[in-house]
């Protein structure tokens, strides 16, 4: 059958369907949300289902991207017109399943004692705003740059999940690749936001683009690595089969001269992807040690990593914690202990970082 005519015999159909969103537009904001969660559902439990899902969810961007090419065509070639009404409810049904969709991975992989819990709590705030409708079309879209803004945040959010579902680019190439796409869409907002003329309104709107991609790259350590996180972390004296022994909160000086102290973590990832991560041990917020690891994803329970540090400062007493981040200087967790001093023979000396290497990595 020809194309003409396979698409004749479903434009009854296609305009019944119309009409039925028309008549109960809330039906497409319903199906947002729930498409949304149940998509999250599905990635994590299945990984090739969440690259299908990743897929479809970045070409429905690439349909709200065209929708005014899109609805010209269908009016002058198949005689359909869309209604406005409908327009704008899928418009927020994509937001809606866009934000749905990623914010369970970043509620997941955030920080919430760092900087990171005010992106997540960003998206939250903008997927509540795109559930409740006198918030999305009476507050947010007839603000013009604030409503280009939103899209923009939720592009790139969806974006820092679909890359690594989909062709398993790091979270540093994810985030480049996102932050660079965010600020091409962003362009048409500034443009329309600047009422200079001439040539200071072309190097304006590019000191802005400058100054935004800057910032965006500066604050990357307070964006979630969304695809990332731990399932299984634990501060030990000795590994057995390669599994962590008793999880420590308290040390003493005696128990890290004797056999140091195992940096355990077993970190989530979607499959075929490859990462490197570092496991950063600081003394009372002074970076000791930075150890690189490389993760390979797909493994259920987490890709197994640790760092076994043997060599400590000769006063160790105090505040330890072992950041896990990734090659970006995104955190994906932390792990805690202190060493006490109350068996420390003899006088302490001032604390210096080892010059020496000392640390192994092992990893499986």
């Amino acid at each position: 059958m020809p194309a003409s005519s396979m698409l004749l015999s479903w434009k009854p159909r296609l305009l019944r369907l119309l009409a039925l969103l028309q008549r109960y537009p809330g039906l497409i904001a319903a199906f947002g949300f729930v498409s949304g969660v149940a998509s999250f559902l599905l990635v994590d439990r299945q990984a090739e289902v969440g690259k299908v899902i990743a897929v479809l969810m970045l070409l429905s961007w690439v349909l709200l991207l065209l929708e005014g090419l899109l609805t010209r065509g269908a009016a002058r070639w198949l005689g359909i017109e869309v209604p406005p009404l409908v327009l704008r409810y899928l418009t927020q049904l994509i937001h809606q399943e866009s934000l749905f969709f990623a914010l369970p991975f970043f509620f997941i992989t955030t920080a919430w004692n760092s900087g990171q819990a005010l992106f997540t709590g960003l998206l939250g705030a903008a997927a509540l705003v795109a559930i409740v409708d006198p918030l999305y079309y009476k507050w947010l879209a007839r603000r013009r740059w604030l409503y280009l803004s939103y899209h923009t945040l939720t592009l790139f959010a969806v974006l820092l999940v679909a890359l690594p579902l989909i062709v398993h680019l790091t979270t540093a190439q994810s985030y480049r690749l996102a932050l660079g796409a965010a600020l091409v869409i962003a362009l048409p907002s500034l443009g329309s936001s600047l009422h200079i003329q001439g040539l200071w309104r072309w190097a304006t709107l590019a000191g802005l683009i400058a100054a935004l991609g800057a910032g965006a790259w500066l604050t990357r350590p307070w964006v979630p690595p969304a695809t990332l996180w731990l399932t299984q972390v634990a501060v030990t004296e000795q590994l057995q089969e390669r599994n962590p022994g008793r999880s420590l909160k308290q040390v003493s000086v005696a128990q890290l001269q004797q056999a140091g102290l195992y940096a355990y973590t077993a970190i989530s990832a979607p499959r075929g992807l490859n990462e490197r991560i570092y496991h950063v041990w600081k003394l009372d917020g002074v970076e000791m040690d930075r150890i690189a690891l490389d993760i390979h994803g797909g493994r259920k329970a987490g890709y197994r990593a640790w760092t076994h540090k043997r060599n400590f400062p000769a006063d160790p007493v105090g505040d330890w914690r072992v950041q896990v981040v990734t090659e970006a200087g995104q955190q994906i967790g932390v792990l805690r202990f202190r060493v006490d001093p109350a068996r420390q023979a003899g006088g302490g000396s001032p604390r210096e970082v080892d010059a020496s290497r000392p640390a192994e990595e092992k990893q499986d």
